[in-house]
């Protein structure tokens, strides 16, 4: 297991960054997570120009073109050398004064971490898994938009340890309008009566990148698509459901709160999208 990390532009096994930096002081930065499949970058533009559009959306200068980052992001899988890798980029506002006025910060930190993909167990994707609705909230687009992919987390990070905390594997929020959003690090689908079901972006939630594939392929395959508003109570007559993410790719949820969802096994439509999702990245 290697990791390297590329902290502006020199490799290295660890990294150490100041106190001072703002990313670390008040979580001023912006992410982005990108994986390899059978040695491809997957999504990797799709994955810059989001992480461009969160950085402009707080004002952020990104101090490396997309040439640029692809060069450094090729450099560090290489000295890596793992099978398979997870690269996370972050671009923080850098070191300033213990103020929360940015104006201080001169330089932006650009960090590329490279490790192997923790791949997750094999039974989550044949029996799917439990999900919780939980108490904590997502953040309101008003106070800090979801669509942003900031450095601050606590939200989600509240979110985990409830739905750890009553056994499931992960939490399902809502808005404060009492709208179903997304979990803590993956957008939510669910299926009923043929259709395929999701949040919309006004409720609040990212826009994801394996959720902008799936939405194209179930066009594509004649599957129904909605978008929209709803309360956790729609729930209650969902047929299927599933979660899309980076790492995780397409996985079953079979039930919500310990109760299952439909049959309480991955459905037909989630299995078809796990398949064809599996083929696009064949074709990466």
């Amino acid at each position: 297991m290697t990791i390297r990390i590329n902290f502006n532009g020199e490799i290295c096994e660890d990294a150490h960054i100041s106190v001072f930096d703002h990313g670390f002081l008040f979580g001023d930065s912006v992410y982005e997570v990108i994986s390899t499949y059978k040695g491809h970058l997957c999504f990797a533009q799709e994955h810059l120009d989001r992480l461009r559009n969160s950085a402009r959306s707080i004002s952020l200068e990104i101090p490396l073109s997309d040439d640029q980052f692809f060069t450094e992001i090729d450099k560090t899988i290489k000295a890596a050398g793992n099978a398979e890798s997870y690269i996370r980029i972050i671009v923080t506002r850098g070191v300033g004064e213990i103020d929360i006025d940015p104006e201080t910060c001169i330089r932006p930190n650009v960090l590329i971490i490279v490790k192997p993909i923790a791949k997750y167990s094999e039974e989550n994707y044949i029996n799917g898994i439990n999900v919780a609705l939980v108490s904590v909230k997502r953040n309101p687009k008003e106070a800090l938009n979801p669509g942003i992919k900031t450095g601050n987390y606590l939200n989600n990070v509240l979110a985990k340890m409830e739905a750890r905390k009553s056994g499931a594997a992960d939490a399902l929020m809502l808005n404060p309008s009492g709208q179903l959003t997304e979990c803590t690090t993956s957008n939510f689908f669910f299926i009923r009566d043929q259709r395929l079901m999701t949040p919309s972006l006004n409720c609040g939630i990212l826009s994801g990148i394996t959720r902008d594939v799936v939405l194209r392929l179930a066009r594509e395959n004649g599957i129904l698509v909605e978008e929209g508003e709803w309360p956790a109570e729609v729930l209650q007559n969902a047929d299927e459901s599933f979660i899309t993410g980076t790492v995780k790719m397409v996985m079953p949820v079979t039930s919500l709160d310990g109760r299952p969802i439909g049959n309480g096994k991955p459905g037909p439509i989630t299995k078809m999208l796990m398949r064809l999702y599996k083929d696009v990245l064949a074709t990466l």
